[in-house]
């Protein structure tokens, strides 16, 4: 079962940030919040780690996983191609709780993938999980069993996934809202999933360019 460390997500100290990237490089996975939901994840460019957050959630094989980055230029690291409209959303939303899908690069894993040659990636707002992103870019799905509601505070991604992490990261009460999921991998944009970044402000953030 996971052991469970308190931890300020906006202000991590340290000591916490060593030891969780420590489990990171080990390839154990870890629970911890981000932006909006806790996570569940590994080192995301690590095959057996996907493959281990997949048997931990009791996920479906055809869903991919998305990931999160420490920044603009990792992010950019796990894509085939950056387009325009890419550029453009991760200028004006990043850090934050926006996912981009975007071709992936060759070195992100199809257990990642499913297969699909795209990726959905993210620079996430709280400090800490861009932190833990020193380590290399993390999956960051929701830390809870397939069909089951995302979890909101630490201890109830600790019931749902604790037994396949060696560390929980409890930065207090999520937000109840998944990342807002946009699929970049057409001519046009398209909205998969709202969220907290209004699809509006997509829309106009993309018009500016023109």
């Amino acid at each position: 079962m996971a052991v469970v460390l308190t931890v300020d997500a906006d202000r991590p100290s340290d000591d916490v940030i060593a030891r969780a990237t420590s489990a990171l490089a080990a390839g154990s996975l870890l629970i911890y919040p981000t932006d909006t939901l806790y996570a569940l994840g590994g080192l995301a460019l690590r095959p057996e780690v996907g493959r281990a957050v997949r048997a931990a959630k009791g996920r479906e094989e055809g869903k991919p996983l998305p990931l999160v980055a420490s920044g603009l230029e990792q992010a950019r690291s796990l894509c085939a191609s950056w387009p325009e409209a890419a550029a453009l959303l991760a200028a004006r939303f990043w850090p934050g709780p926006l996912s981009l899908i975007v071709p992936a690069g060759l070195e992100v894993p199809s257990d990642v993938t499913s297969g699909t040659g795209t990726v959905a990636v993210r620079v996430p707002a709280r400090e800490l999980t861009r932190r833990l992103c020193a380590a290399g870019p993390l999956i960051a799905t929701s830390a809870n069993r397939a069909g089951q509601p995302p979890p909101l505070q630490c201890a109830d991604a600790v019931a749902a996934v604790g037994a396949s992490a060696a560390l929980a990261l409890d930065g207090g009460p999520g937000r109840p809202a998944s990342s807002t999921l946009v699929d970049l991998t057409q001519a046009t944009a398209r909205l998969l999933r709202p969220g907290p970044v209004e699809w509006e402000d997509v829309l106009a953030t993309l018009r500016a360019r023109s």
